[in-house]
């Protein structure tokens, strides 16, 4: 990757990380599912509201690194408006991408900003661990989540 996109693509982590998109509960979700990577301390909890199979809105709220805050913050735009079978997909794609760094392609969108993630084993964790609350959401799961 050119020395001027990971620049930019740093640029849209630190933005979303100090200005998450999303950020609060989300007071007639239909579903919420807790996440946790005690390993680095990340805790967050998504909100979900369903509309029969689509997403019609997605919160979330907590504290962790960069990272994770960066990725729950794209992830709530992403899927906003998807179907739950289109969500499952995104998940998938997106785990492709932060373990290879994959070409993650235009389909991907903003969530390809996080390619570089697969640089620093360490880090995946924290990016992952909104979508592993997410899925909790859409399956319906009440435990908490974790990276562990």
């Amino acid at each position: 990757m050119p020395d001027e996109l990971e620049e930019l693509y740093q640029e849209v982590i630190l933005d979303h990380s100090r200005s998450p998109r999303n950020f609060r509960t989300l007071e007639d979700a239909t579903s919420a599912a807790e996440g946790h990577n005690p390993l680095c301390g990340d805790h967050f909890t998504v909100y979900l509201k369903l509309d029969g199979d689509v997403i019609r809105e997605v919160t979330f709220q907590g504290s962790g690194c960069a990272i994770s805050k960066a990725s729950a913050s794209i992830m709530t735009e992403t899927l906003k408006g998807k179907t739950k079978a289109e969500a499952e997909k995104i998940f998938h794609r997106f785990h492709d991408l932060i373990m290879t760094g994959g070409n993650g392609g235009a389909e991907m969108g903003k969530l390809a900003v996080m390619a570089g993630v697969h640089k620093f084993p360490m880090r995946i964790k924290c990016a992952i661990l909104p979508w592993h609350a997410i899925e909790a959401c859409l399956e319906g799961k009440k435990d908490p989540v974790s990276t562990e």
